[in-house]
């Protein structure tokens, strides 16, 4: 039987017409928590988060490789992923922008190694800083799960550049 053809040209593309056609793809939105050897708390947006292996339990997640914080992750011991609920967009977006402390008036729980925890978000994960891979722009960071926890409700989705939940997903 034939494979059906589609209408595809094989034109080079820029990174332009790349992240568009990567914001197609539905993802979760996840606020990245760590803090510095001199105890500064420290948080970034992030929609790169990714189940490894369940034994043993580890995640993936990715940072721009001249990000700020990228000596605090690289040299931390512990990070926090926070999985944002639907009614979290703003900590998104504060945790996306260049404000100095992202953190003020963020209200928060400790992990027991003492890394801010969200409060609200549907799941949260925290990991040891297993391994690290630059790839490209970015570095990715494979961090083993040693503890998580979940209170289920609607997740906060990211999708052709937009924030929205899983039930209003736009089709086109």
């Amino acid at each position: 039987m034939p494979l059906p053809t589609q209408n595809t040209t094989m034109e080079p593309f820029d990174s332009r017409h790349f992240r568009h056609a990567l914001s197609q793809f539905a993802t979760g939105v996840t606020v990245i928590t760590t803090r510095a050897a001199d105890g500064t708390m420290l948080g970034l947006t992030a929609t790169s988060f990714n189940s490894v292996s369940l034994q043993p339990p580890l995640v993936l997640w990715s940072l721009g490789a001249s990000a700020s914080s990228m000596d605090a992750f690289s040299t931390g011991t512990h990070y926090v992923v926070n999985v944002l609920a639907a009614d979290q967009s703003g900590l998104a977006n504060r945790f996306a922008s260049r404000i100095e402390d992202r953190f003020a008036g963020v209200e928060l729980d400790f992990s027991a190694n003492g890394q801010p925890v969200l409060r609200g978000a549907v799941a949260w994960f925290e990991c040891r800083n297993r391994s690290r891979y630059p790839e490209g722009d970015h570095v990715i960071f494979v961090g083993e799960v040693t503890h998580c926890e979940v209170a289920p409700r609607a997740p906060l989705v990211y999708h052709g550049g937009a924030y929205c939940s899983a039930s209003t997903l736009p089709t086109a």
